[in-house]
């Protein structure tokens, strides 16, 4: 299974980084972090900032703390000072569109027993 890891993302940007990403960040780049997914955060002398996913490359799976990072909202690193959090603030969690854990509303056809309409009758031609 690791020979065909290798291979899937020496072909594959999806799958975590390209081979000349990984390779731009062996040579120039330095950790400065790492957050709750496994996703490795870099910096090099130029001041550029950059991300490299465990597993699949989703931008929604970068935590709004690393996100005012990575686009220079603030210089601070969450790992050394977090952003404060209120009570009432949700865990941040990934995109779930296109997936089977996707909100879908009342009466939607995704639902697993979608609603029965009473409110319209089908047209059908004479």
């Amino acid at each position: 299974m690791g020979i065909l890891n290798t291979l899937l993302r020496a072909v594959t940007w999806w799958n975590g980084a390209t081979l000349n990403t990984l390779m731009y960040t062996a040579r120039k780049g330095t950790k400065v972090g790492e957050d709750e997914q496994g996703n490795a955060f870099y910096t090099n002398a130029d001041g550029k900032r950059w991300v490299i996913f465990n597993g699949e490359a989703e931008a929604t799976r970068v935590s709004p703390d690393w996100h005012g990072w990575l686009h220079y909202t603030f210089d601070d690193l969450p790992s050394e000072k977090p952003l404060p959090h209120k009570a009432w603030e949700k865990s941040h969690i990934e995109n779930l569109t296109g997936t089977a854990l996707a909100y879908a509303p009342p009466g939607s056809i995704r639902q697993a027993h979608p609603a029965e309409r009473k409110d319209y009758e089908a047209w059908s031609p004479e």
